[in-house]
């Protein structure tokens, strides 16, 4: 992705560590810097761009309101900084965003959010409609009630799934260097910057295991950049590695900052595309009419009064096959309704569903951006 794409992005996911938003002489948040962050961030929505933020930043702050002493944090004084934190980070943000009487929400998240596909389709819901509300997400990982052994530990991994999960063009990583080096330049004047990397190969990898930019408060490094790219741009999403202390971090590079760009060998809605109807095993089938199988070559949603018969017992989140009336598959898609639950609205009118089910559940049984036709 080049500069110039990255300005016709439609949706951006931009992470922040903790080195970053926290002063490391008062361990307080960076106000000022953050009220910059939030002018580019306003300036891209009125752009008509979709900004999502993953921040880190909780445990730090609450670390220090509650008086816990420097080092490594047991894993209940962990959960506890983050519980005092996380106001304290949503506070910041706020702050940051009234001025231009943009909402800010958030959302804390574990890998079962993303890594399990009822959640991860719930969440992303919720994300999809904070962004239509016109409000800017800020993610973060739950710290409070995550464990060591259930946790990405560092926010770049967690902001490379919300870029799959919410569809986005590009993801930012912010960081205190302004990207890839083929050694660390601190230690070597002679450091080569990589401007652009194609292929995330072994080469890349050992660029990245020998260059640990974590600073005081942060948990991530170079490695966990690089895992994040090749995440990302597996969806399809292309990656930037940037140095973010400076204020107006995303206006910058906008402008044409440096940075380590990683390209995607296929763009986004390819990825997706080879994903649903590739990489999936269909747990069961729609059997739909031919009103319906004209309208999904068309491009739309299928709807519950098009499906003659359900087959198979299958979960909400699970992927199924779409069949006609000879049985021929002609798309594969992600349910968004269990089988039992499916077979209760067949044949129906979306305006039923809720009367039918006792809940308000989705219009479609799958979603065109969650199909794709054989």
């Amino acid at each position: 992705m080049t500069l110039e794409a990255l300005g016709r992005a439609k949706r951006i996911v931009l992470k922040f560590g903790s080195s970053l938003i926290i002063d490391p002489v008062s361990g307080e948040a960076r106000s000022s810097w953050l009220a910059s962050v939030a002018a580019d961030v306003v300036k891209a929505r009125l752009a008509g761009q979709h900004i999502v933020i993953v921040s880190s930043g909780a445990v730090a702050l609450g670390r220090g309101a509650l008086g816990l002493p420097p080092g490594k944090l047991k894993l209940e004084e962990k959960q506890a900084a983050a519980a005092a934190g996380q106001v304290r980070l949503m506070a910041a943000w706020g702050e940051a965003f009234a001025p231009h009487k943009t909402a800010v929400a958030q959302a804390l998240v574990t890998p079962d959010d993303t890594e399990r596909r009822r959640r991860w389709l719930n969440a992303r819901a919720t994300l999809d409609t904070l962004l239509a509300c016109g409000a800017v997400p800020v993610v973060n990982e739950n710290d409070t009630v995550a464990t060591d052994e259930l946790r990405y530990g560092d926010n770049d991994r967690l902001a490379a799934r919300v870029a799959q999960m919410v569809g986005a063009d590009a993801l930012i990583l912010f960081s205190d260097v302004d990207g890839l080096y083929d050694a660390d330049p601190r230690d070597n004047p002679k450091a080569r910057h990589i401007g652009e990397v194609r292929d995330i190969s072994p080469a890349i990898d050992a660029m990245a295991g020998g260059i640990n930019q974590k600073a005081g408060v942060g948990s991530g490094g170079m490695r966990t950049k690089i895992e994040a790219a090749r995440i990302a741009t597996a969806a399809g999403c292309a990656v930037a590695i940037t140095d973010g202390l400076a204020d107006h971090p995303f206006g910058r590079l906008i402008a044409g900052g440096r940075a380590s760009w990683f390209i995607p060998a296929a763009d986004r809605e390819s990825a997706r595309r080879a994903w649903l109807g590739h990489s999936l095993n269909p747990a069961g089938s729609f059997c739909i009419d031919a009103g319906a199988a004209k309208a999904l070559k068309a491009g739309a949603s299928l709807l519950p009064i098009g499906v003659r018969t359900v087959e198979g017992q299958f979960e909400r989140g699970d992927a199924i096959a779409i069949k006609d009336d000879h049985g021929r598959i002609l798309a594969h898609g992600i349910s968004a309704y269990s089988s039992s639950d499916a077979q209760q609205i067949l044949g129906r009118h979306s305006d039923e569903i809720e009367d039918i089910l006792g809940y308000a559940g989705r219009p479609a049984l799958v979603h065109r951006d969650d199909l794709v036709l054989s």
